[in-house]
This record gives C-alpha cells, structure tokens and sequence, in this order.
C-alpha cells in the first residue's frame, strides 16, 4: 500500500460534496454511474434540493429529469427520496454518523456508508467497490468475491487511520491502472502481485529486469493464440 499510495498521491473521493449530506445523495447516484457524470448532474440537484427536508418533498417525477443521465434513474429517485424523507423525520435533518444507522436508510449499503463515514464524518470506514474488489484480490492482500469479507480482510491488515486512504487508492488504482485489462507495465507493485505471476507468467526476477540476457519478461499467451504462437516459433 506504501508504494500504491506514492504512485496515486493524495487519492480521495472525485466526487463533489459540501457536507455529509451532499455526498451521501452523490454515492447514491454513482452505482453504475462515473463520478464524473454525478459531479456534471449534482450542481443543479443540489441548487434545487440541497437539504433532506426539501429533498423528501420532491416527487420522482420532478427528480428525475435532473439524474437521468445516471442512469437507473427510476431506482435512484426513489431511493434519494425515501433516503432524505428517513433523515428528515428519523434523524431530524442530520446524516446519521454510524454504520448501523445509515445503512437503515433506503438505498444505502455498506459501501456507500463508509464512503460518508470515511470522507464527510471522520469516522474510519473501508468503502469495498468493484475497483478495490478486483485490484485487492489481483494483488493477493485479499482473498474473496464477497465484498464484506474483503473488507473485514483489509481493515484487519491496516490501522483504522489508513482505511479510508486504502480505499481511495485501490479505486484510483483500479481506474487508472489495474484496469480489467491491466496495464501491468504500469505498475508500482508489479513484482508482489499474483496476477501477474500466475495469470501473466512473471516472474519477481523478470518483472525487475534482473535478467536481461534473457530479455525482458513476455505475458504468456492463453489459449488458441498460445499455442499457435508456440507453434510458429
């Protein structure tokens, strides 16, 4: 993680936010969507319904116009306003500022709760999206499809302070870099990562260009397009 955190310094949420509030609406409107499509559609949701009371007054026809371009915008307006309606009359307007509570809320899980506890609330929390599913498991300091137990696995491997930092820079990692298809050239734990050994056939010695009479280290081909390849040669 050291030298992940040195390759995407100073990660963090790319979503825009101006209280808890505000970024709990953005989490929500972010499944299945990039943070930089919510960050072009919250301005003008925000301008119009910029507390829970007014956004539990809303109906899904007025909201969603303003969060189509999210898509699954029928699914999303509905769980923003029951979202905003239960803070509104169960926490009397303020986000609530623990797990079990806000996970009560419609439409939020465990990924978006410590997305707002990590960034908005202080309180130490491991967001666990497809990125860090797929990066951590990659890697091999995770070892599960479930991401509740990859979560339990990265908390336990890193002190509380560092959780939300992990987080962030998993996800930057996996957008930028770890990639479905990876740019491995790319990467700063290259030669620690049991993708690359198993999947690509590397090496740690190869990986650090430790034996250039031999050239550097070639990903091996899978498949009809291996065998072909170690036909013609």
């Amino acid at each position: 993680m050291s030298r992940l955190e040195k390759q995407h310094p100073n990660a963090d949420t790319e979503l825009n936010y101006r209280n808890p509030f505000e970024l709990l609406a953005a989490t929500i409107l972010s499944a299945q969507c990039t943070d930089e499509r919510v960050n072009q559609v919250t301005p003008a949701l925000f301008a119009r319904y910029g507390t829970p009371q007014t956004l539990a007054r809303a109906t899904q026809g007025e909201l969603e116009p303003i969060i189509k371009s999210t898509g699954f915008f029928r699914a999303k307006s509905k769980s923003l306003i029951g979202m905003a309606t239960a803070i509104a009359e169960q926490h009397r307007g303020e986000v609530p500022k623990t797990m079990e509570a806000l996970v009560e809320l419609p439409g939020v899980g465990r990924k978006t709760a410590n997305v707002v506890l990590g960034h908005a609330l202080g309180v130490p929390g491991l967001p666990v999206d497809r990125h860090v599913l797929r990066v951590s498991n990659r890697i091999g300091i995770a070892s599960s499809n479930d991401p509740e137990v990859v979560e339990q696995q990265l908390c336990a491997a890193m002190p509380p302070r560092k959780w939300i930092v992990t987080s962030d820079t998993l996800i930057l990692h996996g957008r930028r870099v770890c990639k479905p298809r990876p740019l491995c050239e790319q990467c700063a734990v290259r030669e620690d990562c049991d993708y690359y050994r198993a999947v690509l056939g590397a090496t740690p010695a190869k990986a650090r260009g430790k034996n250039p009479a031999k050239g550097p280290a070639k990903p091996r081909l899978a498949g009809r397009a291996g065998r072909a390849a170690r036909h013609s040669g």
